[in-house]
């Protein structure tokens, strides 16, 4: 066991503080990393607020880990010592059932077993996240970083990055679709960048005229700013996909009506029942598909690292000092941020 500095949530009012945890000896197959750089994702504001219930304290968050190699398991074939590699969402899986085998980890008949507030499959312990000044991994489930992609910018692609990036594969985006992108936040401004390289028209849905700027500077070739009934009325069933990146309650229906026939709205952001509620003769009399995606198993990860670099993509990030993460929870509740904070974990280590 290894002493290490995080910080941590002990309840859902307490806000994060500094708090010791211990990172677990090698195993045959694991990876020590010591961590340079973590994202903050709204993910984590949910699990230190217990937002959805589930939450078991203390809670260490961070899945969006960048580190070097320290130390590696016997067993361990891929990855050596100084290594730049990355952790994801997911630190384990069953790894037998079909979605396992297929790659698809994220959708593993058992459940993958989160980076943060996860259960062990081994020891049973609660797994702490990327707030923390290194981490123990499984080797299947480490990514390499590309040595083309800036380290400062690269830890939200294994969230933000990956969650666009996967149904946009999926459903085939290719040259010749007309994708919409509805919302402009991390998610929102990562689907952009990976629609136009994978050659689609991209159109931004805001509901602030204030963006439409920003939007065209992201890379959209269009902008609707859908509280605006005109434009609305003239995007109606133009689009092949919609990438819906929303994170909170937000009514679809007049969203599925810019699909044309054979669509499909993607919902990547709200993970709550629809509200208002679904109209389904939008999807009947148009042969419309309303889909869901979650991240992306670990072939696709190192995929879309490999595609960040070939294409020189990355996410738009502010760094972060850990002492003021309650205070960018607070500025991320407002959307006060374009678009992802990254803690420098040099700022725990020097504390």
């Amino acid at each position: 066991m290894t002493a290490t500095k995080a910080y941590a949530a002990q309840s859902s009012t307490s806000g994060m503080a500094p708090h010791d945890i211990d990172r677990r000896s090698l195993r045959n197959d694991d990876i020590a990393i010591e961590i340079d750089y973590c994202g903050v994702c709204h993910t984590d504001i949910h699990f230190a607020q217990n937002d959805w219930g589930v939450t078991q304290y203390p809670v260490v968050p961070g899945h969006e880990i960048v580190g070097r190699v320290t130390a590696v398991g016997p067993g361990v074939k891929a990855y050596q010592e100084g290594d730049v590699v990355g952790v994801g969402c997911m630190v384990d899986s069953c790894r037998t059932c079909s979605a396992c085998e297929a790659g698809l980890e994220q959708y593993c008949s058992e459940g993958m077993t989160g980076t943060y507030n996860g259960e062990d499959r081994q020891d049973h312990s609660i797994t702490f996240g990327g707030y923390s000044e290194r981490i123990v991994v499984s080797e299947r489930f480490v990514v390499r970083i590309p040595d083309k992609l800036d380290i400062t910018k690269a830890a939200p692609l294994l969230c933000a990055g990956i969650t666009t990036y996967s149904p946009l594969r999926h459903y085939g985006v290719k040259p010749g679709h007309k994708v919409g992108v509805i919302g402009m936040g991390g998610l929102g401004h990562m689907g952009v960048k990976f629609a136009k390289a994978l050659g689609a028209e991209v159109t931004i849905f805001t509901r602030s005229e204030s963006k439409v700027g920003e939007a065209k500077k992201q890379g959209a070739d269009y902008v609707v700013v859908s509280t605006d009934e005109d434009q609305m009325a003239a995007a109606a069933e133009t689009f092949d996909f919609m990438l819906d990146t929303v994170p909170v309650q937000h009514d679809i229906n007049p969203y599925l009506n810019c699909l044309s026939y054979d669509g499909t709205h993607i919902m990547v952001g709200l993970l709550e029942p629809l509200e208002p509620a679904l109209q389904t003769g939008a999807l009947v009399f148009k042969r419309r598909v309303l889909a869901g995606s979650l991240i992306g198993g670990m072939p696709e990860t190192q995929e879309v690292l490999d595609f960040c670099a070939e294409h020189d993509i990355s996410c738009d990030v502010e760094m972060l000092d850990i002492h003021n993460i309650n205070d960018a929870y607070e500025r991320m509740k407002k959307g006060d941020v374009k678009y992802r904070f990254v803690i420098d974990m040099a700022t725990l280590k020097d504390s």
